[in-house]
């Protein structure tokens, strides 16, 4: 008998055979990345439940474990589950939930481990859906008892399925946090009042096969393959913060065109509050990239690129008073103000001194990019609550400190008066707490906290406290060496980072989770999709279960 079938054929030729015989069917449902002892009695003890057993697997684009997983491909996960004795049936599951599987095979039984019975624990929010999905099909959810394992924990050491330095640090870091912890910030955050200030930039990518250098002159020759647009700057920002919270408002001044505010309302509305500005005499941004992707892997490599940016951004007098009138009203409404600032116009000093002055809780992005390259420094700013900006950032900020980064970046956090962080690309990040926070003994705190380095000749000052926290300085390395395209990844750290930092969470708590979100916003072309909650949580889960 053919044990590995798709949907269509299971549900047209077996499950009616099956129905008919008066046979019973469970279904299990899992990625089943690494088979061990505990699926094994999970299965054969789902096998006792019911005639037949149906084990689906979670298709390798769907599983949310954080790049790099699964381990092993479809193919090769199937085959496994197709050698066990105690299983009749193997079918793919073709999206980010299993209810494909469970429609087509209606089970009398969808059965789980014990560790799921508990449907508040459950950190993707999916399994109230399974079951009431599985009830609607006539089928209840049953749980198995056996001894509980964990193939992530397996691949992650014994099949160095992470880094030696993602797997050191993790070591570390689980000796002070826990998914508890991690969820618990999050449970804050949806409850915050977010506005997300910046410009709206659309992304347009036009993907090439690059043919060779031209024969008379020396641009490159290309052939046109397709073009996407993606919605980004403040509206990815405000994307991926919307998945954390319902409660988002984006503000910016976008152009008038008509083709292009339908786009943005479609693409938005339905994620968060919108509360847009018409320029009559600038357009809506687009930056208009053309790139070709690696023919072997997913990887991609810009060519050339063009924007539709004037010399001189100044938006008429008129766009420009109703958006700081509406400004000023969001800002008394906000818990939290995230300030997306491109550098493209829209934050004069009147936006800035305004959002410095009423901003309950400002958490800044200051960038630095082609068009505006030095003139869009950090240190325009004299206030925030925390920050991110990246290696070339922070050295237009502080030059003469190129070979000190933490040296710079303690000086922008005293200027700034708050904590925040350093993106260092696949060196991972720096984080860094704010002073006026730290929990050291007063003698410590006399000293300069990010110089000392001798752990033990204060070692009784400390009384225990690791000097790791003391200096201040967290490291953490980048979670992910996989990159498809790192345009988005940035945006993506800063918005989670920023967030679990406006909840209340600590700094490395917030390293932590930023550099996971910039790992999963570098494995996204361009900002084609957000960095989701569900994603974040549980590939957080996998680093935690070392």
């Amino acid at each position: 008998m053919e044990k590995i079938v798709d949907k269509s054929t299971f549900r047209e030729e077996i499950r009616p055979k099956l129905k008919r015989e008066g046979r019973t069917i469970a279904l299990c449902h899992g990625v089943f990345d690494l088979v061990h002892p505990g699926h094994i009695i999970h299965l054969q003890q789902a096998k006792q439940m019911a005639d037949i057993l149906v084990v689906s697997i979670t298709a390798a684009e769907y599983v949310r474990k954080g790049p790099g997983r699964p381990y092993f491909n479809d193919e090769m996960r199937l085959k496994v589950l197709e050698a066990l004795e105690c299983v009749d049936y193997v079918m793919l599951s073709e999206g980010y939930t299993v209810d494909d599987i469970v429609e087509n095979v209606e089970p009398d039984l969808y059965i789980k481990g014990e560790e799921y019975a508990k449907e508040s624990d459950d950190i993707t929010g999916k399994i109230t859906a399974e079951r009431e999905l599985v009830e609607r099909h006539d089928g209840k959810v049953a749980y198995t008892t056996g001894e509980v394992f964990s193939s992530t924990k397996l691949i992650n050491t014994a099949l160095s399925g992470l880094p030696e330095d993602v797997i050191q640090y993790m070591q570390g870091f689980i000796t002070q946090y826990s998914m508890e912890d991690i969820r618990k910030y999050a449970e804050k955050a949806e409850k915050l009042k977010v506005l997300v200030v910046g410009d709206v930039i659309i992304d347009k990518y036009t993907y090439c096969i690059v043919h060779g250098l031209m024969s008379k002159d020396t641009g490159y020759s290309s052939g046109l393959e397709y073009s996407e647009e993606y919605l980004g700057g403040a509206a990815a920002v405000a994307r991926h913060l919307s998945s954390f919270t319902e409660n988002v408002t984006l503000m910016s001044i976008v152009g008038n065109e008509e083709e292009m505010r339908l786009r943005l309302f479609d693409g938005l509305a339905d994620k968060m509050r919108l509360k847009f500005t018409y320029s009559s005499d600038f357009p809506t941004i687009i930056k208009h990239r053309y790139l070709t992707r690696n023919a072997k892997r997913e990887e991609y490599r810009k060519i050339f690129s063009i924007n539709n940016i004037p010399e001189t951004m100044a938006y008429e007098q008129e766009a420009k008073e109703e958006f700081c009138r509406g400004l000023a009203e969001k800002l008394d409404e906000s818990d939290v103000v995230f300030l997306c600032d491109f550098g493209h116009g829209l934050v004069d000093d009147r936006v800035k001194e305004l959002i410095q002055e009423k901003a309950k809780y400002l958490v800044l992005n200051c960038q630095t990019n082609s068009t505006n390259y030095g003139l869009n420094i950090i240190t325009k700013y004299s206030r925030a609550d925390a920050f991110t900006l990246d290696q070339k950032e922070l050295k237009l900020a502080y030059p003469m400190d190129l070979s000190d980064e933490r040296t710079a970046l303690k000086k922008l956090s005293e200027h700034l008066g708050c904590g925040g962080w350093l993106t260092r690309g696949s060196e991972g990040a720096y984080g860094i707490e704010n002073r006026k926070d730290q929990e050291c003994p007063e003698i410590y705190r006399r000293q300069d906290i990010y110089e000392c380095e001798d752990i033990h000749k204060h070692e009784n000052i400390h009384e225990g406290k690791d000097i790791y926290e003391c200096k201040g300085i967290h490291e953490c390395p980048a979670f992910t060496l996989t990159v498809k395209d790192t345009v988005g990844a940035g945006d993506a750290f800063y918005s989670i980072a920023g967030l679990y930092a406006a909840a209340g969470a600590p700094t490395e708590l917030g390293t932590f989770m930023g550099n996971i979100a910039g790992a999963l916003g570098a494995n996204i072309v361009g900002n084609r999709e957000a960095v989701e909650k569900v994603n974040v949580l549980k590939y957080a889960g996998t680093l935690l279960n070392i």
